[in-house]
């Protein structure tokens, strides 16, 4: 049976969006404020904020506030659900191709004798 990670679920939502994740690379440089994100993507502030409520949802990033200035900071180890994941996920595949490569080999041989 699959194992169900609701915040698995989450991340890959949060991650799906190449808006976000052109924010989440622009915030692995360095923090930013609200408008300096919004700036290089031509979206008006009020999408913008959705695409960072999703983020911080999925607690990716994180906003502080300092007067009317909101700064926004990466959270990498936000990731690690999905680093684990997709380890596992990679094994059980390795795992399957080795088989089947077991096998292909096998029957190969098996039809040359």
């Amino acid at each position: 049976m699959t194992k169900h990670h609701p915040e698995l679920s989450l991340l890959f939502h949060a991650l799906a969006d190449p808006t976000r994740r052109s924010i989440l690379t622009r915030l692995a440089e360095t923090p930013a404020r609200v408008s300096d994100l919004s700036a290089p993507t031509g979206l008006r502030l009020p999408t913008v904020m959705r695409h960072l409520s999703v983020l911080e949802e999925a607690g990716l990033i994180a906003t502080s506030k300092d007067g009317r200035v909101r700064t926004c900071v990466i959270v990498p180890e936000a990731l690690e659900p999905v680093r684990t994941w997709l380890d596992e996920q990679r094994a059980i595949w390795e795992g399957r191709l080795s088989r089947l490569d077991a096998f292909a080999m096998k029957t190969m041989k098996e039809r040359a004798e």
